[in-house]
């Protein structure tokens, strides 16, 4: 008995097995994107969606989560993407926000949400001092920050030399202990001349275990959110749609020279200080509080 085999069944048989294939490996990728997630929130701070009353409206909001941050937006992307100039109002914290955080480490976390948003808006726009002409302008307002524990983010620090300490020959990454984890809540959007609202947003994250650094300040986290809160954000505006469930993109020179304390792109972005760059890197890997590197937004006369 001879056997023969079709092309078309062999082209049918390899397409089968291919289609077999590419299916275990689609599963195999959603198993592993969400183990990743399950890791990541298993020791992550919940962060409330706590709203303070600032929006122009909070009519029609979408939900629009990212690995860790969760969302609601709203954008016209036809008026924000025509959009050439805008203004930064210096962010304000609502009351019983973080009854916890002292008055300078609201004024601290408040103006990393400028600075940061200022380098993320220069991307497209132009930011303009408040006193000139502009076609939007930002508004930004945290309605929630938990506070780190100290005590348990120095705890973490110790945990995570210890290997370099004992002498391991590699760098081992040491997941940072799941408590005394801190959150930052904030709402945002744009208005154009008219005050009517053109994006809006409300963000919540919580620090988590392994990717949030412990800094022995009980503005910590809340400090370091802030710039996440500010890159979303800015993305939301720069780019008219929803900054999750896209690759990320390369950020332009002048943003990384401003990330690193150099100048920024625009002259208004001064009004809030530096990015403390590589002694704020270096002060935050050894766990330092970022009152101690961070000279915030300049005072009158400087």
């Amino acid at each position: 008995m001879r056997l023969e085999f079709l092309p078309g069944a062999a082209a049918d048989a390899q397409g089968t097995g291919r289609a077999s294939r590419d299916g275990q490996l689609n599963r195999s990728s959603s198993l592993a994107g969400a183990a990743v997630a399950m890791v990541l929130l298993s020791g992550c701070a919940s962060a409330p969606m706590t709203r303070g009353g600032s929006l122009a409206s909070y009519d029609n909001l979408a939900q629009s989560d990212g690995l860790l941050a969760k969302s609601l937006v709203r954008v016209n992307k036809d008026d924000v993407l025509a959009a050439k100039t805008i203004h930064i109002v210096p962010a304000t914290f609502s009351q019983g926000a973080s009854p916890t955080l002292s008055q300078e480490q609201r004024k601290l976390v408040a103006n990393a949400i400028d600075r940061s948003l200022c380098a993320g808006l220069s991307e497209r726009l132009q930011v303009v001092a408040l006193d000139q002409p502009a076609d939007l302008t930002a508004y930004a307002r945290v309605t929630q920050a938990a506070p780190t524990d100290e005590v348990a983010a120095g705890a973490s620090k110790v945990v995570g030399i210890l290997p370099t300490a004992l002498g391991a020959g590699v760098p081992v990454p040491v997941p940072r202990l799941p408590v005394g984890l801190g959150s930052l809540t904030v709402e945002a959007e744009v208005r154009d001349p008219a005050s009517r609202q053109q994006a809006a947003m409300i963000w919540a994250r919580g620090a988590n275990s392994f990717t949030s650094s412990p800094m022995v300040s009980s503005a910590g986290d809340a400090y370091e959110l802030a710039s996440s809160f500010s890159d979303d954000f800015s993305k939301l505006v720069v780019t008219g749609a929803t900054p999750f469930g896209k690759p990320p993109d390369l950020p332009s020179f002048d943003k990384i020279g401003a990330s690193f304390g150099g100048k920024p792109k625009y002259a208004a972005c001064e009004a809030f200080g530096r990015n403390p760059g590589l002694v704020g890197m270096a002060a935050g890997k050894l766990g330092l509080p970022p009152e101690w590197s961070d000279k915030g937004a300049p005072t009158a006369g400087q």
